[in-house]
């Protein structure tokens, strides 16, 4: 993510454009973040689509906006998705996080049917 800062402002390194808001924040509000664990926003993504894909052999979720919750790249490997085109595919988690993306930036999904 890159560093920016306000328009004629320099950019320091304690400042960070977090995208869902697209104004400067402070750099911790938005890249306050372990990989060992899941942030709030993934695990409730992860939560709903394990609901609406029950079949899911694996459900990846991760917010790649630096912890702010405004972007996510979804990986689902579920038999739902058999003989489904890969627009119906994404069209049908699309649905799922309906409420959820409201609040998104942006969002990047992945689908495949497990291989047996």
């Amino acid at each position: 993510m890159p560093v920016m800062a306000a328009p004629g402002a320099a950019a320091t390194a304690s400042q960070l454009l977090c995208w869902r808001s697209l104004r400067v924040v402070p750099f911790l509000r938005c890249a306050q973040r372990t990989f060992a664990s899941q942030t709030s926003g993934e695990l409730k993504v992860t939560q709903i689509l394990k609901e609406k894909f029950p079949q899911a052999a694996t459900i990846k979720v991760t917010d790649i906006s630096g912890g702010c919750g405004s972007m996510y790249e979804i990986h689902i490997e579920s038999e739902e998705f058999k003989d489904k085109r890969i627009l119906q595919q994404h069209q049908m988690v699309n649905k799922a996080l309906k409420e959820e993306i409201k609040e998104m930036h942006g969002l990047r999904i992945f689908t495949s049917v497990p291989k047996h």
